[in-house]
């Protein structure tokens, strides 16, 4: 089972707009647009914030073996 074809296409958008009319799909695409954005957003943010964890983790181990060298070289 591949992609429709143009006439289905066609025949799916027709049933669309008898069901929601042609006043609604405007606010239908919005509401998606929009859902698409939050989530990727949510997920930019959610990125980030595992990017500033590992920093956090990663700070202590240098700050530890830039006390043992200057012990080394003491």
């Amino acid at each position: 089972m591949g992609m429709p074809s143009m006439p289905e296409l066609l025949i799916i958008l027709a049933i669309v707009v008898l069901l929601f009319g042609a006043k609604k799909i405007p606010d239908l695409a919005k509401g998606i647009g929009k859902g698409i954005k939050d989530f990727k957003q949510a997920v930019k943010e959610d990125e980030e914030e595992e990017r500033k964890e590992i920093a956090s983790k990663e700070e202590p181990k240098v700050e530890e073996a830039a006390k043992e060298t200057k012990k080394e070289n003491a």
